[in-house]
Formats: C-alpha cells, structure tokens, sequence
C-alpha cells in the first residue's frame, strides 16, 4: 500500500520539541534527554502512537523513544500527543531503524517493541525485515545484558520467520502464542491500532519475547 503524503508533516516534526533531531548526538546521554536514570524502552515502527503513549500512561517510571521513518506517519502520533500533555517521559525520532547502533550506546536500552512490523513479504526482502539476523545483531548492540525484544503481527509467514531467525540469531524464545487474546498473556495487553483492526476481523495475534 502506498503511504499517502500529509502536507507540512516535514515541517511540523522540525518544529516539535517532542521530536528529537540530530538523534546521534545524543548516543550514550539518552538519560540526560529524560532528566533521570529510569530505563528506557523503545518501539521501532510505532505507527501513530497509541501503544506507546498508552505505556508511557501507565509507566511514569519508564523513559520511551517511538522510532517512526515515515514523517506523514509521525505527525500524526504528535497530534495525538498534544493532547496528552501530561505526558513527561515520551520522545519520538524519526529515523530508519538500520541506524539504531549509531543513535543508541551499548546496553543503553531495555526493552525493545516490535508491533505489526511491515513483513517485507519477498525473499529479496527478507534482510528488511525486523526480525531477520541483521536487524538482532543491531539489537545485541545496544539491549541491556537482560534486554527483551517483544515482537507482534498478525501475520503467520512473518511469525514463522521469526521463529526461525531468533535462534539462527544466537538468541532465546519465551512466551510464544500463537493466539495472545487467548492465551495466558492477554492479561495486561495494549493494543496498537493494527492489532485492534486485525483482531476485530477474526486474526489471531501472535506473540514471541526474545533475549539473549
């Protein structure tokens, strides 16, 4: 599907405090970004933002950075925003995901979220996407020594590939469903605007958790 183009988004993301520009610069000094040392979480491909903001809600003590490279997408999650001014501990960048060793130190983040990632479905393609071996050996360099990746879709080709890569990766499988509405993990489970989408159409989610 080809994304529509939202005029002035460009110049509405420069303009935004809550965007963090020049996003390198700031590559082992994230806490001072927050004013505190609480651990910071990120969500690559964050859409427009309702699961993060929904987190940042519930978790005061937990930094979060959404990652979004398409601006018309971004904008759209800082119009939401500004209505949560309450907010303190959320920042956006937009940035292409390839560069997150360049933007984050060693060990400066604790948790990574994939949700709804795009599946990149030709073979070609397969180095795209986020759960491939490439884009693990970009987490290992900047995930905690107990980091997680928390990874959702709905679709099954892109979870079956992800099952695979996680080991041939060098890393370990928990909390796997197949069927996270149903499953002992729903408790708690904040839905991203695809995921209520795909569910509303009958879609089992599926879910793994990654570590090392």
């Amino acid at each position: 599907m080809r994304l529509r183009k939202v005029k002035g988004a460009k110049e509405a993301i420069e303009a935004s405090s809550l965007v963090i520009h020049d996003a390198a610069s700031k590559k082992g000094h994230w806490q001072e970004v927050f004013g505190n040392q609480n651990p910071i979480h990120i969500e690559i491909g964050m859409g427009k933002g309702r699961f993060l903001t929904a987190l940042a809600k519930q978790n005061p003590d937990i930094n979060y950075i959404g990652i979004e490279r398409y601006d018309s997408v971004l904008v759209r999650a800082l119009e939401k925003r500004e209505q949560e001014e309450e907010i303190q501990n959320l920042f956006y960048l937009c940035e292409d995901a390839k560069n997150i060793a360049d933007i984050f130190a060693p060990e400066e983040i604790a948790r990574i979220y994939l949700n709804f990632s795009d599946p990149w479905p030709k073979d070609r393609h397969a180095k795209r996407r986020l759960t491939s071996t490439e884009f693990f050996a970009r987490y290992h360099q900047i995930l905690a020594k107990n980091g997680e990746v928390m990874f959702k879709t709905d679709n099954r080709i892109l979870f079956d590939f992800s099952l695979e890569q996680v080991p041939l990766a060098g890393w370990r499988l928990k909390d796997v469903t197949f069927d996270l509405h149903h499953s002992e993990y729903a408790e708690g489970n904040i839905m991203t605007e695809y995921e209520e989408k795909f569910s509303s159409m009958g879609n089992p989610i599926f879910r793994l958790v990654a570590y090392r």
